[in-house]
């Protein structure tokens, strides 16, 4: 310890004494170990922290075989079960010492004009019980809470939600909230660290399952045995496992499934419905949507930061090397007066854990800000992200590993190489001598070429991910994007008969139309980023009705088409024509009408790319006049339905998608119209002026009305905060990368010219053009960058591989792209050579003489 406390003081004077070292070797290592920690703090919330709730490791998730095939209606985020199915599991079901079940929903809390949501869970009566989560102020529910007819008698609202409506007063247990326009009383508040079994999300509100049908109404899915909107967990009895609860679960699953078969259940659905196995998945961590979508992004992004640190301890062991033979003559001094080898590494192994725990130090202030930027970036409006950041001890752990690995990495093999040369030659040498040998900066070459091989990768990378995002940005959805607002209706507490409700939303569609700076208004049942299926069948009732294939459905009225600036190729709009009794139609894009009709995929009725100069237009495949069946739930037999417009393709739910086969109903023929719509409007009006007309409109029409506003644009980006990240984050360390090698490059030959003094001044005085001094300094930058550049070329296609569900429209292998990172890298690093190859070609003969 006497040593160790030596060595700190003599490093702390040495560093001291050199500020602009110091500084970059700080800032670089703060980079690289923040960016390592910021990443690893959230995949550590994500994707490895356990609930915290009692005894995790013994909570397994319910769920299906084949889960993501769903006949009938799907809600919420984890549509795994029917309520039905559930009752089903918790009767029959041995191996589990409790089991509860649990489904997503959001509730408004306005009673009409805009709305105001929270986020709420649906729970059994065991839920708390089963987690064991005890009440911060008042109780949880039990299974008396939960129980077949009962009203809204209660609810449990999250510590949070608890200080944002009720700033945390205690007189909130007993007073009320209104749930979708229900009084429900508040009955207890949950501790501050429970957020419940989604990581990536928190709740607001929870209320029993026995209450959804009073609080949703009409639109409830308790009875419904297709109806899937709920997802199950169960805490394992002492001596079961994981996967003995599976087969268990396995076991029963015919009888469950035989006992819940839909009765609306064709035949064909219902024997895919009663081959459903149900199995167990530990979910000692939960479950998270949030996980499934960026589990992929996290790992490279972690992987990606562990190379820039690699970079990072790459240049700074250079920057060392560089000292260490500045600092050989006082080495050699020290050997040759009996001082051990080892005690003189350790030395200087001390001055590196300095520079490491400074670096950690600045750089776990990094890291807080940039996780909270990360975090920034994903949390929209329409999709809250809660992640507990919390650090535990694995993140104290990764970043510790991290500093002792980083200190090693650069801190070592200069420490090595200082000590290794005999003290002898080096006092004898007395100077610098004319020339050194290349075999002494053999391995700054090395550094240097491993410095452009990972940057190259890293800039690879970061060139896919942005040239991805600015593809889906310039991407033609098919309809209009910009000066789009849609307009969300919730007509609930108006009480509306059904036969009244759709002319209800159409006047007010009317109305909207007619406010100034309003071009066009139209009502639809869903928007672009919908998700709503059925089949096209064979037949019309008088033989098999097996599906052809499955399409992408809406109910839209007159003018959504002309709103939304899709064009309508051939036939008609809906109009006055298609009322409730008339015959059934349909408007079908030209997906849909190629797999009807059998039309070729490579037609194209925007824009008529001709192969063959003699096509003539009869060619064409023209769907206006035919006629197709669907079948949907409930259903005697297949309806039919006659096309009476084409209209181009248009993107349904993601822009990633090829452009799905989709067919319109006229909203006015809709069999059962709800009390919600969506009216689009569109409009160059400033969107402040605009939603205080619209919303001055609607209270006029209903003041019990709830509405809610969202710019179109916006979701069609916030569709895309996985690209932006990926491109966000891997720009920039992709643009850190270039940098570090640029100074890698720098260092490397500035200290080569300057070993190299006397031999440049030497030729120079023996008549050396200064062009061939610049060459000659040139050429060995560009033998380290071509050889540097072929390593990464051969690394970054390999590692562009791992990345290639995230590209679009580019294979990992995208030629211009390789082509765009070498040519970028190349010219930074030529660059970064240029100025000492200038400055060697510059330097006056006799000054480099007099330095023998």
């Amino acid at each position: 310890m006497g040593d160790f406390w030596q060595d700190t003081c003599y490093g702390l004077r040495t560093l001291r004494r050199s500020p602009g070292f110091t500084t970059v070797a700080v800032l670089t290592l703060a980079l690289g170990i923040g960016a390592n920690t910021a990443l690893f703090q959230i995949f550590d919330a994500v994707c490895l922290r356990r609930l915290p709730v009692q005894h995790p490791e013994q909570l397994v998730e319910i769920n299906l075989e084949h889960q993501g095939w769903y006949a009938g209606h799907s809600e919420g985020r984890y549509p795994v079960l029917t309520n039905p199915l559930w009752e089903q599991i918790r009767e029959r079901q041995q191996a589990f010492s409790g089991a509860f079940a649990w489904g997503t929903d959001v509730f408004d809390l306005a009673r009409g004009g805009e709305a105001r949501y929270a986020q709420g869970l649906w729970v059994s009566g065991e839920f708390f019980h089963v987690l064991g989560v005890q009440p911060h102020l008042g109780r949880v529910f039990t299974p008396a809470d939960d129980r077949k007819g009962c009203g809204a008698d209660g609810a449990v609202i999250s510590y949070r939600f608890w200080q944002r409506e009720f700033g945390g007063e205690a007189s909130a247990v007993g007073r009320t909230l209104s749930l979708n326009g229900h009084r429900v009383e508040v009955i207890g508040i949950t501790p501050e660290a429970f957020f419940g079994v989604e990581r990536g999300r928190t709740f607001d509100v929870a209320v029993p399952l026995c209450s959804e049908p009073i609080i949703k109404g009409e639109t409830t899915n308790l009875e419904r045995r297709n109806s899937w909107w709920l997802a199950a967990m169960g805490r394992l009895k002492q001596g079961w496992s994981v996967s003995q609860a599976s087969a268990h679960l396995e076991q029963i699953s015919s009888g469950i499934f035989e006992a819940t078969l839909p009765p609306v259940y064709q035949k064909e659905l219902a024997e895919h419905y009663l081959k459903f196995k149900l199995r167990a998945l530990a979910a000692a961590t939960g479950i998270s949507a949030l996980r499934e979508q960026y589990e992929i992004p996290l790992d490279l992004l972690l992987a990606t930061t562990g190379v820039v640190l690699l970079i990072a301890c790459a240049n700074l062991a250079n920057l060392l090397l560089a000292r260490g033979s500045a600092r050989q003559r006082e080495i050699a001094v020290r050997l040759a007066l009996g001082a051990a080898r080892g005690r003189l590494v350790r030395q200087l192994l001390t001055e590196s854990l300095l520079l490491v725990m400074a670096g950690t130090c600045a750089g776990v202030l990094l890291a807080q800000w940039l996780v909270e930027f990360l975090v920034a970036l994903l949390h929209t409006e329409g999709n809250p992200l809660f992640v507990d950041l919390a650090v535990d001890i694995r993140v104290i752990a990764f970043t510790g590993a991290a500093a002792a690995l980083t200190c090693a990495l650069f801190g070592l093999a200069p420490a090595l190489h200082a000590t290794r040369t005999a003290p002898g030659s080096i006092i004898r040498a007395a100077g610098r001598g004319p020339t050194e040998r290349r075999e002494r900066f053999g391995l700054r070459r090395v550094l240097v070429i491993s410095q452009v091989a990972l940057s190259l990768v890293l800039l690879l990378g970061a060139l896919l991910f942005t040239r991805t995002l600015g593809k889906l940005l310039v991407l033609d959805a098919g309809f209009r994007q910009d000066g789009i607002l849609i307009v969300n209706l919730n007509l609930t507490h108006l009480q509306l008969p059904v036969e009244r409700r759709q002319a209800f939303k159409a006047e007010l569609a009317e109305q909207i139309r007619h406010l100034p700076g309003v071009e066009s208004a139209a009502e639809s049942l869903l928007l672009p980023w919908g998700d709503y299926h059925n089949n096209v069948v064979r037949g019309d009732g008088t033989e098999a009705t097996a599906p052809i294939f499955q399409t992408s459905m809406n109910y839209v009225a007159p003018g959504y088409f002309h709103t939304l600036e899709i064009p309508l190729l051939a036939g008609r709009d809906f109009d006055a024509r298609d009322s409730p009794t008339s015959a059934k139609v349909a408007i079908v894009n030209e997906a849909f009408a190629r797999r009807l009709l059998g039309a070729s995929p490579r037609q194209d009725w925007r824009n008529e790319r001709r192969h063959d100069a003699e096509r003539t237009k009869q060619e064409r495949v023209n769907p206006v006049g035919k006629v197709f069946f669907m079948r949907s739930f409930g259903d005697p037999a297949p309806v039919a339905y006659q096309i009476v417009g084409l209209v181009k393709n248009a993107k349904y739910q993601d822009l990633r998608e090829d452009f799905p086969r989709t067919v319109y109903f006229a909203r006015s023929q809709e069999p059962a119209p709800d009390a919600f719509g969506e009216v689009v409007v569109r409009s160059n009006a400033p969107l402040a002026s605009l939603v205080r007309s619209i919303k001055g409109r609607i209270a006029e029409a209903g003041p019990e009305i709830v509405v809610e506003f969202h710019v179109l644009r916006s979701q069609v980006r916030e569709s895309l905060l996985r690209e932006r990240l990926m491109a966000t984050l891997s720009g920039f360390f992709g643009f850190l990368a270039a940098l570090l090698a640029a100074i890698g490059v720098y260092g490397v030959m500035s200290y080569s010219v300057l070993q190299r003094t006397s031999e440049i001044g030497i030729r120079m005085a023996l008549g050396a053009d200064p062009r061939k001094v610049l060459v000659m300094v040139l050429r060995e930058v560009m033998s380290v960058l071509a050889i540097g550049l072929a390593i990464g070329t051969a690394i970054g296609l390999a590692a562009a591989r791992s990345a290639a569900a995230l590209l679009f429209g580019l294979k990992p292998h995208d030629p211009l792209t390789l082509a765009i990172a070498v040519v970028l890298l190349a010219g930074v690093a030529v660059a970064a050579g240029y100025l000492p190859a200038r400055m060697a070609s510059r330097l006056d003969p006799l000054t480099a003489l007099r330095h023998e």
